[in-house]
């Protein structure tokens, strides 16, 4: 009995300390996640799609968005973003155009809701 205590106690620890190193790694430039429209999206990062998923609640606006991490691209690089935040700093937006990914709002409309980024500073 007191093996099966010792065994569960060093397993428990183990778990934690994964737990805690899997909880502070830091994102790396491009990796996406996916977060409801009512969270902010955080520094360093823009939103890349948008959608309608029952996850964030219910209705026909767009609740869901996937949003990607820009931090830490060399300078020079390109990427497209939904124009639904501001660019982070040091990125430029080089030209805008619609997507069908982008439709971040309730009524739907063909407007330039995109940009193309590119990284300055």
């Amino acid at each position: 009995m007191i093996r099966l205590r010792n065994l569960a106690l060093t397993l428990g620890g183990a778990a934690a300390a994964l737990t805690l190193t899997m909880g502070t790694a830091q994102a790396a430039p491009g990796d996406t996640s996916t977060s409801c429209s009512s969270s902010l999206t955080p520094s360093g990062y823009v939103d890349v799609q948008w959608w309608n998923s029952a996850g964030c609640g219910s209705g026909f606006t767009p609740n869901t968005k996937k949003i990607m991490q820009l931090t830490g691209y060399p300078v020079g690089t390109v990427v497209n973003a939904c124009a639904s935040t501001w660019p982070p700093a040091g990125w430029t937006i080089v030209s805008t155009f619609y997507s069908s990914g982008c439709q971040y709002s309730a009524v739907p409309s063909l407007e330039k809701n995109s940009w193309q980024l590119k990284r300055v500073s």
